[in-house]
């Protein structure tokens, strides 16, 4: 079991990756925006986070460039969960050292795909 951190401001969208990955095993760590992210994630220590890139306050960009510029986090992966599909937001995703980039509307079936896949990376 890993313990996932899911960020979003929309509490319809954490229920869903709440529920999703509870049906997978994983134990869940929920954050209502970017700066409640940062907050938790050296206590929660997470073993890969879904961050969502529009949020009031501190956004996912900016919490994915904190936790990548600091050597605590840095080797967190990070699943982008945005309903911003520009290429470039795209590549400022990957340039930001992210694993993933997932459009919103997504396939729950398809993420929790992928969340195995790069638990199963990190931990090979």
């Amino acid at each position: 079991m890993a313990r996932v951190m899911a960020v979003d401001d929309d509490h319809v969208i954490r229920g869903l990756l709440e529920v999703n990955l509870e049906m997978e095993g994983h134990e869940v760590i929920t954050a209502v925006d970017g700066q409640d992210a940062l907050d938790r994630v050296r206590d929660e220590r997470p073993d890969l986070i879904l961050l969502d890139v529009m949020m009031p306050n501190v956004n996912g960009w900016q919490v994915a460039e904190t936790l990548k510029n600091d050597p605590e986090t840095r080797n967190i992966p990070i699943v982008f969960l945005s309903a911003r599909a520009m290429e470039a937001d795209v590549r400022k995703g990957t340039d930001l050292g992210v694993q993933a980039y997932v459009t919103k509307p997504f396939d729950p079936i398809d993420l929790m795909d992928l969340v195995n896949r790069l638990i199963a990376e990190r931990s090979a």
